[in-house]
């Protein structure tokens, strides 16, 4: 599993032409799923995610996790970070799980994140979707549970 965690002022997620998703400060997290992906990264992702010290502290040193400011969670699925580069010009995307893989992890994640923020916003699974973002920071940290 793979994620992009970005530290944000806010961020969206529009599907035709509509808001379907909008967090405050907080996180937006790009969220990958890989064929070998279980619940058991799921966890291990959203676990290493929620205790990331990521946040300004008074000083403006980072030491604050999300619960410490309250920050919300805008949670994208994002396959597009299984693919491959390696051969060509035209990135493979086999390296992905299969749709209903994904989709069971993806909503399983979430729900993980909701059971410990108090307000969690998504995209919609499969959809065209245009996400904006005020990235704080910046700051931008990418995560694999292969390395974590």
């Amino acid at each position: 599993m793979r994620a992009v965690v970005q530290r944000v002022r806010h961020a969206s997620v529009t599907i035709e032409g509509e808001v379907v998703g909008s967090i405050g400060r907080g996180y937006l997290v790009l969220l990958g799923v890989g064929h070998a992906d279980t619940r058991a990264e799921a966890d291990k992702l959203w676990n290493k995610i929620f205790a990331l010290r990521i946040n300004d502290d008074e000083d403006g040193k980072t030491n604050l996790a999300l619960a410490d400011v309250a920050g919300e969670v805008l949670v994208v699925s994002q396959f597009t970070l299984f693919a491959n580069c390696k051969k060509g010009r035209r990135p493979s995307f086999t390296e992905a799980a299969p749709p209903a893989q994904a989709t069971e992890l993806y909503e399983y994640f979430v729900d993980l994140a909701r059971r410990d923020v108090e307000h969690v916003a998504t995209g919609r699974f499969g959809a065209n979707m245009q996400v904006e973002l005020l990235n704080d920071g910046p700051f931008t940290i990418v995560l694999d549970t292969d390395e974590l």
